[in-house]
């Protein structure tokens, strides 16, 4: 299994996050939700770390649901497997001919979502796992809570850890503590390959305005992000 110099300074936030939440059952076999992209490729290589040594003693699987856009390259998932040592399922759907082609959404990202994760749980209980680890950081905690107080006028975020009773899945986000910076640091820092953004959406999305609003905030108050997931911890939504 390949080694990261610079994993050591993340090992201890998701440490933290997985014991504090009780994340893990003893000997079970994580599937860990990979996209391509820096978040759901940084959660697998510190999981993987963090399975070496942590007491529950558990393994982990990569799943990659792919959307059926034209022109995806997953080869950089694959590599990244192949150095961890980490079995990969690469599930073929076609989530967007349905959404994009054949219901032309004009908000695609909710009904896309959804059928992603539908994907995923179905796969990941097909692979023998009833826990599923999601890339979701420290600053998607916040800006999710803003978004619902912003657009909807409710309090409201993800949870860390969530069992689906319908799905008989349970979700967890080892990255809750994690913020996003130290993600991008990371990935650049030990030159891990990222796949290319194919998805029309992105970069125009609702989470992407409010993701410019907390930057353009934080310009002069560094803290405020921290205060925020403080108010997410204190209110007991994660």
């Amino acid at each position: 299994m390949k080694k990261y110099k610079d994993i050591q300074s993340l090992l201890s936030y998701v440490r933290r996050a997985v014991d504090d939440f009780d994340m893990i059952r003893q000997g079970e076999t994580v599937a860990v939700g990979v996209s391509g992209g820096k978040d759901s490729l940084t959660l697998l290589c510190v999981l993987a770390a963090l399975s070496r040594f942590h007491p529950k003693n558990f393994t982990v699987k990569a799943i990659l649901i792919d959307a059926g856009f034209e022109g995806a390259d997953f080869s950089p998932v694959t590599k990244l497997c192949e150095e961890l040592e980490v079995p990969l399922s690469i599930v073929h759907t076609d989530i967007k001919q349905i959404v994009f082609d054949y219901r032309k959404e004009k908000c695609p990202c909710s009904l896309c979502a959804r059928m992603r994760r539908g994907a995923i749980h179905d796969a990941a209980k097909r692979e023998g796992c009833t826990t599923i680890a999601l890339g979701h950081h420290f600053d998607d905690a916040v800006e999710t809570f803003m978004m619902n107080l912003i657009n909807e006028g409710r309090l409201g975020c993800f949870k860390a850890k969530t069992f689906l009773d319908r799905r008989e899945v349970t979700v967890i986000r080892p990255l809750i503590y994690l913020p996003e910076k130290l993600i991008t640091g990371f990935i650049r820092r030990e030159g891990i390959e990222v796949c290319g953004k194919i998805c029309p959406e992105d970069g125009n999305t609702e989470r992407e305005r409010i993701k410019e609003l907390i930057a353009s905030l934080t310009e002069n108050d560094k803290g405020l992000k921290d205060r925020i997931f403080g108010a997410i911890q204190r209110g007991g939504l994660i």
